[in-house]
């Protein structure tokens, strides 16, 4: 009689062993306070599930790092994908339409209330009061405000 090999198991292609490392040195990611709530709630880097467990536990807490690092700019930017997941194509194109046609009215009246008086003009004479050496295929340009 011959045994079975059994099937050799993996969490996120990664073997019992590799995971418990990965577990060890994201652990040290951590901040103090949630590798204390760790270590209370008894997850362990010990046996299959354990391992697992603890491995999504961390996972959770890097991710929530990773959100409260981001900018105001990139958490809009990251609700949108989300919210888009939602959405059909006809709904994401109306919207684009709507929000282009808003941003363009703002932005008409930006203009006519804070008209731009300044004229300026761009000199393409050769002179140019710049003391620098000039490059072979570089342009220089004067410009006068008036």
């Amino acid at each position: 009689m011959t045994k079975k090999k059994a099937k050799k198991r993996s969490f996120k292609g990664m073997s019992y062993r590799d995971v418990q490392r990965a577990n060890s040195k994201n652990r040290s990611k951590l901040h103090k306070e949630d590798q204390v709530l760790i270590k209370e709630e008894r997850y362990k880097n010990i046996g299959w599930d354990n391992v697992i467990n603890l491995s999504q536990k961390i996972d959770e807490f890097l991710n929530k790092y990773h959100i409260e690092d981001l900018t105001l700019e990139e958490l809009f930017l990251e609700v949108d994908r989300i919210g888009n997941k939602y959405l059909t194509i006809q709904e994401i194109e109306n919207f684009n339409q709507n929000f282009s046609k808003e941003v363009n009215e703002i932005a008409e009246e930006i203009d006519k209330q804070f008209p731009d008086t300044e004229i300026e003009f761009i000199d393409f004479s050769k002179q140019t009061s710049n003391r620098y050496q000039k490059k072979s295929n570089q342009k220089t340009y004067r410009t006068v405000k008036f």
